[in-house]
């Protein structure tokens, strides 16, 4: 993993289009996410996608009825939100066939994670993971704003980026 990590880092120094006053946040970025991540088709998406946003990493699945039930909210908050507020999917799906097949029932339009790909095991890990549907908030450059963004969105759709914001600057 290690190993992997150091090559992905290497991606901000040579590939990144965000230039060496923004390593450090593509640093952060790398160390959780691959350099390229893909849209519904599995066309290449890559990381720049993130750049300045508030993300969400959301860990979810089409067989899933609480998914089922909170993805088009999702899907309308970050609608309403895209210019500064991200996702990144990471399916639970039972085949690459159904991750592609929820992402586009529901419209997804957002990154995802390639199916079973080893970073979204690790990110599962890192913010351990026990249920789905779970939205973890992270600030632009890759920090845990709150592991709560399922509950924030449900509650307060119309004040929690806000939130999110004012929690990043404080950090």
């Amino acid at each position: 993993m290690k190993s992997m990590l150091a090559a992905l880092v290497g991606f901000c120094l040579l590939g990144s289009s965000w230039g060496t006053q923004d390593e450090e946040a593509c640093k952060g970025l790398k160390e959780l996410f691959p350099e390229e991540l893909q849209d519904k088709d599995g066309k290449v998406v890559k990381l720049d996608v993130l750049k300045d946003k508030i993300i969400g990493v959301y860990f979810s699945a089409h067989w899933c009825p609480p998914c089922r039930a909170f993805t088009p909210k999702l899907v309308e908050f970050r609608d309403k939100n895209s210019k500064e507020f991200e996702i990144v999917f990471v399916s639970a799906d039972k085949s690459a066939k159904a991750h592609k097949k929820y992402m586009e029932e529901t419209k997804m339009q957002w990154p995802t994670l390639k199916w079973r790909a080893p970073e979204g095991q690790a990110l599962m890990k890192k913010f351990s993971v026990k249920g789905i549907p779970k939205l973890v908030i992270l600030t632009p450059t890759g920090e845990l704003i709150t592991e709560d963004g399922r509950a924030e969105v449900t509650k307060d759709p119309e004040h929690c980026l806000a939130q999110w914001k004012e929690k990043e600057k404080a950090q």
